[in-house]
């Protein structure tokens, strides 16, 4: 014979409250899901800074890319110029417009004034330029890059210059602006210069000089071995087209983890409640 063990109530002890479906389960959800919400938008708006810091990065080399591309086609143009006298450049300043179109000049080196240019390279070889002020036969005086020396492993850059020719010479060579740097780089300092730069250099002469330069290509009589023209800057498109497309790139990535780190978590969440449905309920047990 079976017997059922009845519960007893107290009066006194109040029943506890039933839980209805939208209680504190409920409420902890919508507020889970204002957080996870929260956290979509901040992270979003961190990707759409760093989207629009990466489009401006990849649009600016797009930028550089025409640039240069504008560059090398002036540089081929003024190569293909006829060879000019001096006076029509080096009675102005020189503009970025005027580079590596040719010039002839005809006058006399200043030997006791020529400098040794530091740490230069020339393609792939790395060495020192000599440059020389030039007394043109019209007065005016106007510096020339004598050329490119270059150096081996171990060799020191000399402490003066090699004579350039002495007499009239003739000398045909691009135009070139003045390089510009801070002020260490252009003023000159026992005989030497990093940087060549007429205003700086023609501080220290006792004459003034034509704005720019001459970069030397020829002239006679000829000067002593061991000089190179300096070569023009290589006409290529360089990196900036594939920097642009890795900009984007990242964009592109940005983005997509965006979207990524959301799914996931809506993916998680559901895989959550889904776990918390199909549990069993807590109940009593038969005793």
């Amino acid at each position: 014979m079976s017997t059922r063990t009845r519960t007893s109530r107290d009066p006194h002890v109040s029943a506890a409250p039933e839980q209805t479906p939208g209680g504190s389960a409920g409420a902890s959800a919508v507020m889970s899901g204002r957080r996870m919400v929260l956290r979509w938008l901040a992270l979003a708006v961190f990707a759409a800074v760093l989207a629009t810091v990466f489009v401006n990065l990849g649009q600016w080399q797009l930028r550089r890319l025409e640039e240069r591309r504008a560059s090398n086609t002036a540089t081929v143009a003024a190569e293909q110029t006829p060879v000019v006298p001096f006076t029509e450049y080096f009675s102005r300043p020189i503009t970025e417009a005027d580079q590596w179109h040719r010039v002839e000049v005809r006058g006399t080196f200043d030997a006791d004034h020529q400098l040794v240019v530091r740490y230069r390279s020339n393609g792939d070889g790395s060495g020192y330029e000599v440059v020389t002020p030039l007394r043109a036969d019209n007065g005016t005086t106007v510096l020339v890059d004598r050329g490119f020396v270059p150096l081996g492993p171990g060799q020191q850059i000399p402490t003066a210059a090699p004579a350039p020719p002495t007499g009239p010479v003739t000398a045909v060579g691009h135009v070139r602006r003045n390089e510009k740097g801070r002020s260490g780089a252009i003023v000159p300092s026992q005989g030497q210069v990093r940087l060549i730069n007429a205003p700086a250099i023609a501080a220290t002469l006792p004459y003034p000089v034509a704005d720019g330069y001459v970069s030397l290509l020829s002239v006679d009589p000829a000067q002593p071995d061991g000089f190179e023209p300096v070569k023009p800057p290589e006409l290529s498109d360089g990196p900036h087209f594939w920097y642009a497309v890795q900009w984007f790139m990242f964009t592109a990535i940005g983005i997509l983890g965006v979207v990524v780190f959301i799914r996931s978590d809506l993916r998680d969440r559901r895989q959550g409640r889904d776990r918390t449905q199909t549990r069993p309920p807590d109940g009593p047990t038969d005793q």
